[in-house]
């Protein structure tokens, strides 16, 4: 009889941690897409806003990718200032994948999250030079998922806040997260995709150039070099180490192609007092429904244990790569 009981408390356990594990995949695989959507619509009025005040003129849409659009339309003048981080900078349309998407200025994890993320160490996309934008292929919308399916003469189309600009894919390329060379400046106009692969997983990069159809848009001014310094009195020189001068002197690092995509180190009391939250709820209802009555005192407290849930998965998921 005892055995019995212990069978069984254990069976229901298991079945507890299998739907548990079920739902945290589902968040994964659609969850995290709420989250992306929201922060899409939100950026996309950002975009369009901005556009309005730029004065750019977008381009028919049922006449981009058909061949009719011309290969850029780029707004003459100044470019405009970079934008900040976590700002909307372009949005990307590749129809052959049914990509639509506001690139998002930054590629940490956060920003990842909201979208496609462009690289600030690289030019925009429009301007000379190799423009590189990031994006997941799983969670968070996927907005690469199918990038893989990209052949060569496929139009990626661009807009900013200097124009429409028309990218045709030319190359596909598999590399490792530290293959930084990707980004670099080739000489040409291109768009560098970045993304994981395989899928569900973060060993190695998926890389996608596109060739800028037609010419560029102007680059900004290069920022002023920095003036010498000094050096000390005591004949230290800055940027040789000490206190308060080491790597004063050193080169900027190069572009990271990793950004968010593998994921960063978070807390995580958050996720252990979400999950203890969420413990305590389905304790609660235990407890109701022997106080009461089972079934209405679980479909009580079932809407706020899976609010609770939501957000334990959320957090319980920075502990983990991003494309876990």
């Amino acid at each position: 009889m005892r055995l019995a009981r212990v069978l069984g408390a254990i069976g229901r356990t298991l079945i507890t941690l299998g739907v548990l594990i079920l739902l945290f995949v589902v968040y994964q695989l659609w969850g995290t897409g709420i989250r992306e959507a929201q922060a899409q619509r939100s950026l996309e009025n950002e975009f369009e806003e901005s556009l309005g005040e730029a004065g750019v003129v977008v381009p028919d849409e049922s006449a981009q990718g058909s061949g009719q659009s011309p290969p850029t339309t780029a707004t003459p003048g100044s470019p405009p200032p970079p934008p900040a981080e976590g700002d909307a900078s372009a949005r990307i349309r590749i129809p052959d994948i049914g990509v639509d998407k506001i690139v998002v200025e930054g590629v940490t994890l956060d920003d990842l999250k909201r979208g496609p993320g462009h690289y600030p160490e690289t030019p925009l996309p429009g301007q000379p030079g190799n423009a590189a934008i990031a994006g997941h292929r799983t969670t968070y919308g996927a907005p690469f998922g199918r990038i893989n399916e990209l052949e060569p003469g496929d139009e990626i189309l661009v807009t900013t806040l200097q124009g429409a600009f028309r990218y045709e894919m030319s190359e596909q390329l598999i590399v490792e997260p530290d293959q930084v060379e990707v980004l670099e400046d080739f000489g040409d106009n291109r768009l560098t995709l970045t993304a994981c692969h395989p899928k569900y997983s973060a060993r190695q990069r998926i890389i996608v150039v596109a060739t800028l159809v037609g010419e560029a848009a102007h680059a900004p001014e290069p920022a002023p070099a920095p003036e010498p310094v000094p050096a000390p009195a005591t004949g230290e020189i800055p940027g040789e180490g000490g206190e308060n001068g080491e790597g004063a002197g050193e080169e900027p690092t190069t572009a990271s192609i990793d950004g968010g995509l593998s994921g960063e180190r978070a807390p995580a009391w958050p996720a252990i007092a979400l999950g203890f939250a969420c413990a305590c709820i389905w304790l609660a209802a235990w407890l109701l429904g022997k106080l009461w009555q089972a079934w209405p005192a679980y479909l009580l407290c079932l809407p706020l244990f899976l609010l609770m849930l939501f957000f334990f998965f959320e957090n319980f998921s920075r502990l983990l790569p991003a494309n876990f």
